[in-house]
């Protein structure tokens, strides 16, 4: 019962970050700076949605003398491309965000990870590259394209809570922004602030 709630609650704030992608707004920004990781994926999700649209055209055609099966399948697969397009205007909406007058970062991606780590728990950010990535204790990858740009290491750990609620202690953070070197440029500064 408890994941299927999980899993309605997903597709309902997949399906509100459709609107908010029509209607052009941002979810959680409140006046900070926002740093965007939906091009790192952008080609991918745009490869997806193809393939999706052209699996509808031929089981259209294929099931045509099957009415009720082609229905079903004609509801699956439009629901499928609606999906994509869901998840990836999530991934458009909701942003990083470095809020210095609240004190966060605010690490997402689409609506699985929204990590708020307080800026005086950073101990060191850097732009750093890495293609590839184990799991480790203690770590949280935020991939986008299997890759991450930027990492963050803290003092003392934040959880993380999973998306089926389990809790994670992590000291380092990894994740892609666009603008690595900006977001880097501009949380530095914002902790050389905190720090006067």
């Amino acid at each position: 019962m408890r994941t299927a709630r999980l899993l309605v609650r997903h597709e309902m704030r997949l399906f509100a970050s459709l609107v908010l992608w029509v209607v052009r707004r941002t979810h959680g920004a409140h006046g900070g700076q926002v740093f965007g990781y939906a091009r790192g994926q952008g080609a991918m999700m745009s490869g997806l949605g193809f393939v999706c649209l052209v699996e509808t055209l031929a089981m259209s055609v294929l099931l045509r003398d099957w009415p009720t099966a082609h229905a079903v399948f004609l509801f699956l697969d439009v629901y499928g491309i609606v999906f994509v397009v869901a998840l990836h205007a999530s991934s458009v909406v909701r942003p990083h965000v470095l809020d210095p007058d609240d004190g966060s970062l605010r690490i997402r991606r689409y609506v699985h990870v929204d990590l708020r780590v307080p800026l005086e728990r950073i101990a060191s950010v850097r732009r750093e590259l890495r293609m590839t990535h184990e799991r480790a204790d203690g770590q949280l990858d935020v991939e986008v394209g299997a890759r991450t740009t930027v990492t963050l290491e803290l003092t003392e750990p934040v959880t993380h809570v999973t998306f089926f609620g389990r809790r994670r202690q992590v000291r380092i953070v990894r994740f892609h922004a666009d603008d690595a070197d900006g977001l880097v440029r501009a949380l530095g500064g914002a902790l050389g602030r905190a720090r006067l």
